[in-house]
């Protein structure tokens, strides 16, 4: 298993994880700051981006976050970081949130943008939330449907998906949108995504369900940080979520929509850094 990512910057380290259907290029606008105050390694998840892409199993497991955090907590034990702090977006959230909770002791603080936890947005799924969040239940059907559907145009695809949010295709740089548009093209990434979600409707609700059955909380530091105009806004209560999972939790709504890294930058770091600089070791 290969995961790409790049690293920069001298101080304690910080993982930045990214969502769907990007790559660790969403940081663009907020790493030249966190370069400043960390050595910040950003990673593709498995699936997506340069990383590997592996087939998908029958149950789904090859893309459990279980899984998916172990091939981050191997890179940065690979990179000699044994315990370090993590910002992550979307998809890369709920590999963050299974990172933690499996390995509390490699996780500093945690800082999630715009999720609320799976098991609680699978449960109260609603009309408008399966109307915005549509790509959940596509990707989800048994392959290779999704795949075929998403290779007939990945540059399509990518823009659809980010452009029919909240702001538009106006908040993203050209390059990043063409960088991500090279990796979906790339052979496997249509699977891997597919993976993903199907792993998040099955094994990755099981392995919730379970904490959730023997009261196991996540216990690391917690900021949540979500989009005002964004759907995880309108249709749940992220606080009240992630207090019943985490025993300390902070955060609260941005000006902005789902991509909070490009479309607001400046309130990110103005929230996350005085978060992940306190205390440090």
């Amino acid at each position: 298993m290969q995961i790409a990512a790049s690293i920069g910057g001298s101080g304690p380290p910080l993982l930045l994880l990214h969502g769907h259907p990007q790559t660790r290029a969403i940081w663009h606008r907020v790493v030249p700051e966190l370069l400043k105050h960390f050595t910040v390694v950003a990673a593709d998840l498995r699936g997506y981006g340069d990383s590997s892409k592996p087939p998908g199993a029958a149950d789904h497991g090859n893309y459990a976050k279980r899984v998916m955090a172990q091939d981050q907590l191997a890179l940065m034990q690979a990179l000699g970081f044994n315990r370090f702090d993590v910002l992550a977006h979307d998809r890369g959230a709920r590999v963050a949130h299974r990172l933690a909770q499996d390995h509390p002791q490699a996780v500093r603080s945690l800082v999630l943008l715009d999720i609320a936890p799976t098991l609680a947005m699978y449960q109260q799924t609603s009309e408008a939330f399966a109307r915005a969040y549509w790509h959940w239940f596509f990707l989800i059907q048994k392959a290779p449907m999704p795949e075929r559907l998403i290779a007939a145009d990945p540059a399509a695809y990518v823009l659809e998906v980010m452009g029919n949010r909240s702001a538009g295709l106006a908040p993203f740089d050209p390059r990043a949108l063409a960088e991500y548009q090279r990796c979906l093209a790339l052979h496997g990434t249509g699977h891997g995504i597919c993976e993903d979600y199907r792993a998040a409707a099955s094994i990755d609700l099981e392995h919730d369900r379970a904490d959730r059955e023997v009261g196991r909380m996540l216990q690391v530091p917690l900021l949540v940080l979500w989009g005002e105009r964004g759907v995880v806004h309108q249709c749940f209560k992220p606080l009240d979520e992630w207090r019943l999972v985490a025993s300390d939790v902070r955060g609260q709504a941005l000006p902005c929509g789902h991509y909070v890294a490009e479309e607001a930058p400046e309130a990110l770091l103005a929230q996350a850094l005085p978060f992940l600089t306190q205390d440090l070791r």
